[in-house]
């Protein structure tokens, strides 16, 4: 099935050679606009993918998720994408789940679509469980609304909020820039509307990148900081519980 062909869908990937392959086979059934950003990886992930229909932007050394990201975002916008889907190369992601996300971003074109696997969660490992919760806290007081699953990287962006947002991208700040664009995303108007999703298990696949005392230390203080700026936002804190 071939969806909207003014989405273009960005993989970040890094050391993803087991997983990588499969998850691009599967996401050029959905579209023929996939863009894959190899991070300067050392296993051979862009050598199985040379052969495949796909953009294969590189990075000379491994410059973090964000920055790929970012690098992903501004080929697509080039492209004249109208929108941009992300998922993780680690496979687990579904890209059959493509089409539920932008069926909602149709109905929805200004929102930023979440695949939230709050359901599953709790079979993760307990302390990225907790992680993932703290995470939401922070993140939804600081965007005045609530978030399933802020953590989650599949995602529906709008062109209309990545030609203007201005975020760090920078090695340091991977996580958290996932994290912090959707506060500057419902900031600027584009509220997030969450579709749950099945969180796979990722037989093969390296441990994740994750590190839930490190990255959420960074996240707490991209939200404290963004907090003190606007009087720590009472209102925020209000609407992340009742709106």
């Amino acid at each position: 099935m071939n969806v909207d062909s003014q989405y273009w869908v960005v993989i970040p990937a890094y050391n993803e050679m087991a997983t990588i392959r499969d998850v691009v086979l599967r996401t050029i059934r959905q579209t023929k606009n996939v863009i894959i950003v190899d991070d300067g990886s050392t296993d051979g992930t862009a050598e199985v993918l040379v052969d495949l229909p796909v953009t294969l932007l590189r990075n000379p050394t491994n410059c973090g998720k964000a920055t790929s990201l970012w690098r992903g975002f501004q080929q697509a916008l080039t492209a004249g994408a109208s929108g941009v889907v992300t998922l993780d190369g680690d496979g687990q992601h579904a890209p059959e789940d493509i089409p539920r996300l932008l069926a909602e971003a149709a109905s929805h074109p200004d929102h930023v679509i979440i695949g939230a696997r709050r359901g599953d969660q709790r079979r993760a490992a307990y302390w990225r469980y907790v992680a993932n919760r703290v995470a939401d806290f922070w993140v939804s007081w600081a965007a005045g609304c609530s978030f399933a699953d802020s953590q989650s990287g599949f995602r529906v962006y709008p062109a209309s909020l990545l030609s203007r947002v201005k975020i760090t991208h920078g090695k340091a700040r991977s996580f958290v820039f996932e994290s912090e664009i959707l506060i500057e995303a419902t900031r600027s108007g584009h509220q997030s509307l969450a579709v749950p999703i099945e969180a796979l298990r990722r037989p093969g696949a390296r441990p994740s990148y994750f590190r839930p005392v490190s990255d959420i230390t960074r996240i707490t203080c991209m939200v404290g900081w963004k907090l003190m700026s606007r009087g720590m936002y009472p209102i925020g804190l209000y609407r992340s519980f009742f709106k």
